[in-house]
């Protein structure tokens, strides 16, 4: 999910709101960086979500989306927002809709960050690579990144990667329900054993 702290449309205690609203339990602020801003964006939510502990009906976690950088950048990046305190560390993955920087996904995995989002047309080699590392690719609800969905499923439940669902929200409207979620997870060719089973990722992600 993201915030005005980048794309977002909304300030982080809306996020909540919204989110709260659809009947979430658990959720991450993600908000896109690059080596501009990655200490502010790390610093602010970090405070944010000690403020909102034990005030509000969900578990709210700080993380990052490391975005568009050269790939050489992903590792070091991770490494930094978690000495800073991020909970979830996601790669802005080679979407088909963006012109990504080639090498991103591997990068991504190398570098040991928790989710690859919206890998686009992903190699069968890295999603092998992804479930060595235990990298967990997003099955998402974001449109244009979604067009390649069914690409990932296929490929992780082929060579056993780790799957999460997420919604890349940014406006009001994105806070998709989870009724909402199993329409977009079964749209990807997956069954219901594998949305409790994307559920159980994201949870042992944020809590573990």
């Amino acid at each position: 999910m993201h915030s005005t702290f980048s794309d977002g449309e909304l300030i982080p205690s809306e996020v909540v709101s919204r989110a709260l609203a659809a009947g979430y339990t658990h959720l991450a602020i993600t908000d896109h960086v690059d080596p501009s801003n990655i200490e502010f964006v790390v610093a602010r939510m970090v405070r944010v979500c000690r403020e909102l502990a034990g005030k509000v009906r969900a578990k709210v976690y700080p993380g990052v989306e490391i975005t568009h950088v050269p790939p050489r950048l992903i590792a070091p990046l991770a490494a930094l927002a978690r000495e800073m305190g991020a909970k979830v560390v996601l790669v802005h993955g080679e979407t088909i809709v963006e012109p990504v920087p080639r090498g991103t996904n591997r990068a991504a995995i190398e570098g040991g960050v928790d989710i690859l989002a919206h890998p686009g047309l992903i190699s069968e080699e890295e999603v092998r690579l992804a479930r060595k590392r235990g990298v967990l690719l997003e099955i998402t609800s974001r449109r244009g990144h979604s067009l390649t969905n069914g690409h990932v499923a296929r490929l992780a439940i082929k060579n056993g990667a780790g799957l999460v669902y997420n919604t890349d929200s940014h406006a009001p409207g994105d806070f998709t329900p989870w009724d909402a979620a199993l329409k977009v997870i079964r749209g990807a060719g997956l069954a219901g054993k594998d949305a409790t089973r994307m559920q159980e990722n994201a949870r042992k992600l944020l809590e573990g």
